[in-house]
């Protein structure tokens, strides 16, 4: 038996859970984060990752008009609401995400030919902000899942250059090693500013980190 601690209850009574299943539900269970979250009302523990990076980057200050990639589950989005409730917010995912007010959402593929054009009329005029933590589902082979939510950011990158006002910003998802050198330098290109981030409450054990890019040139 492995740990001094004591297994969690609700661990200890379902004999039929995976170990990896098991090992992730305890997790949760004792990570403080999910614990705020619980209690503060905000849908899932990466809420506290946007709110720790815009408090160090100032990204909601101002904010009029907000894309959200991946909003599901609306984690993010609520931050928007809290710190910028007169910004106008649209999200999209594939999967279900339920109402937030005064946020539009899309349930559809972001990688589908109308995607970017609807979340686009969401808004009355460009949008200053660009937020994204999308990934991909993961099959297991760890060059494959790099790739392919890496595929995502940069599709999300595109989208940023091609619609955010002057001045702008978009803050991304990325994977250990950071953002591929080609899409860094395409991001240098059109921002002033752009760093790299794992903000606190992202687990030490996780391979996310963030890309900020700010000040849009447009």
């Amino acid at each position: 038996m492995r740990g001094k601690g004591k297994e969690p209850e609700r661990l200890r009574k379902n004999g039929k859970r995976t170990a990896s299943s098991a090992r992730w539900l305890s997790r949760q269970l004792s990570d403080p984060y999910v614990q705020k979250a619980r209690a503060q009302g905000w849908r899932s523990r990466a809420a506290f990752k946007l709110i720790e990076i815009d408090e160090k980057y100032g990204l909601l200050k101002g904010a009029r008009r907000v894309v959200d990639l991946g909003i599901a589950p609306g984690g993010w989005a609520q931050v928007v609401r809290q710190r910028a409730p007169k910004a106008a917010v649209v999200g999209i995912d594939l999967l279900p995400t339920d109402p937030i007010e005064g946020v539009t959402i899309f349930q559809m593929d972001f990688m589908a030919d109308e995607a970017p054009a609807a979340l686009a009329d969401a808004l009355d005029g460009p949008p200053d902000l660009v937020i994204s933590d999308m990934a991909a589902n993961t099959v297991g082979h760890k060059q494959t899942d790099h790739l392919r939510t890496m595929g995502l950011v940069e599709l999300a990158a595109h989208f940023a250059i091609e619609n955010l006002s002057p001045g702008g910003a978009f803050v991304a998802k990325v994977l250990a090693g950071g953002t591929d050198t080609e899409l860094l330098a395409l991001l240098k290109q059109h921002f002033a500013s752009v760093k790299h981030a794992k903000p606190p409450a992202s687990r030490k054990d996780s391979s996310e980190w963030y890309v900020i890019a700010q000040k849009f040139k447009g």
